[in-house]
């Protein structure tokens, strides 16, 4: 049966988006937690918010090369073992007695977070055809859209009323169970590339579709490091600059993550014809809530909505550009290209978090909602530059996948 024929594997992708869930709620328990865990281990929130920073500084400086040294391992066998050594690592958190040992566990998080991306981002383009690809992103995806529907704002909960001790100890179980369910539903896959005779692999850093996958990576570091300088210090804008109850915290987390559903499945609606429309549209929308947010922070009603409107606006953002992703790189560059796009949201999660502390640090929160709106314009700027570019020179925004191999010279 040929890989077009083959039913669409839904228990595999969701099993996967079950595994991003966990990682995703695990990297971002931190945010809800700030002021939690910066009384019990007698820090600053600002230095809590760098535990963000840290963790995402390792799966940039990881990723890649892990993903290149374990490119000819088995793709299931390795996340498993990615896996074990996460669950690992949320013990060391748990009991972690210090900030620098509570560092040292973020760290090896970081280098399971960084190999597991480089992993589970490809793996959907093994699992199903070209033509499924954004069917199966959009499965995937909801896992890290769920993280924040459900795991950030559970977690954050759960850290609050048991200690953000028992929050990563929870993680670390679930990462147990999630072992046993890889084992069982999640198919294998053949992630190599079978030459015809005849034809050489080309090296990665010739590839024709590289470009585009650059571009798409530049994108997602102006994207996501402008959302993090805000989306890192939100507890502290809701309940100081907003004034919010703690308890109405998880609350609107929740909110925020339910909207992302939302913008989840309007990224799968336009992403395959509307792609550029999709992306111009959910940065505008971005733009326009945290801008309200920042003029009527003490407007309890108009925060909510514009919590709503933010977290269904940037829900779709990821999705599209994924999709993009692997719609644009050749099968020889797909399992780099995941690892490099990894890389590039972190370095946004972790240049987000470190930016936004230093601004935390002197002004609070009243500038972190317009650095995110300047950055998401600038990307936008950034798409108008290469469309105009595109009509210059008549070819597509992204080129599509050609030939991943050249015919051996005589």
């Amino acid at each position: 049966m040929s890989s077009a024929d083959r039913p669409f594997p839904w228990v595999g992708l969701v099993t996967l988006a079950t595994a991003i869930f966990v990682l995703v709620t695990s990297e971002f328990l931190p945010t809800g937690l700030l002021p939690v865990m910066a009384r019990d281990l007698a820090v600053t929130e600002s230095q809590i918010g760098l535990l963000i920073t840290i963790f995402a500084g390792t799966v940039v400086v990881s990723a890649a090369p892990l993903a290149a040294l374990t490119r000819h391992y088995s793709r299931k066998s390795l996340l498993l073992a990615v896996l074990a050594v996460f669950a690992l690592a949320n013990v060391l958190a748990a009991i972690a007695p210090s900030y620098e040992l509570l560092i040292g566990a973020r760290v090896l998080g970081g280098l399971a977070h960084g190999l597991f991306w480089a992993i589970a981002g490809a793996y959907a383009g093994h699992l199903v055809p070209r033509h499924q690809l954004a069917r199966a992103v959009a499965v995937t995806s909801a896992g890290g859209t769920t993280a924040f529907v459900l795991g950030v704002p559970l977690g954050t909960a759960l850290g609050i009323a048991l200690g953000w001790r028992a929050a990563f100890g929870v993680i670390a179980a679930v990462v147990v169970v999630l072992v046993v369910l890889v084992i069982r539903f999640l198919p294998a896959v053949d992630h190599r590339v079978t030459l015809a005779t005849g034809e050489i692999k080309v090296p990665v850093r010739r590839d024709p579709t590289m470009p585009s996958v650059l571009f798409i990576c530049l994108l997602v570091v102006i994207i996501v490091t402008g959302h993090n300088v805000f989306y890192t210090y939100i507890a502290p804008f809701v309940l100081d600059t907003a004034g919010f109850a703690p308890e109405a915290l998880s609350i609107l987390l929740f909110l925020y993550g339910g909207a992302g559903a939302i913008g989840l499945v309007l990224a799968g609606v336009v992403g395959g014809r509307y792609l550029r429309g999709g992306l111009y549209g959910m940065l505008a929308g971005v733009i326009l809530a945290v801008s309200v947010l920042a003029l009527f922070a003490g407007v309890p009603v108009v925060v909510v909505i514009a919590f709503v409107v933010w977290g269904a606006a940037f829900g779709g953002l990821p999705t599209l550009l994924q999709t993009r992703l692997l719609q644009v790189a050749s099968p020889n560059v797909r399992d780099v290209g995941a690892a490099l796009l990894t890389t590039s949201f972190n370095i946004g999660i972790g240049g987000g978090a470190a930016i936004g502390a230093v601004l935390f640090s002197f002004s609070g929160t009243t500038w972190l909602p317009w650095v995110e709106a300047g950055a998401l314009a600038l990307a936008i700027l950034a798409l108008i530059i290469m469309e105009a570019r595109r009509r210059a020179r008549g070819v597509p925004l992204v080129t599509r996948p050609i030939a991943i191999v050249e015919a051996e010279s005589p």
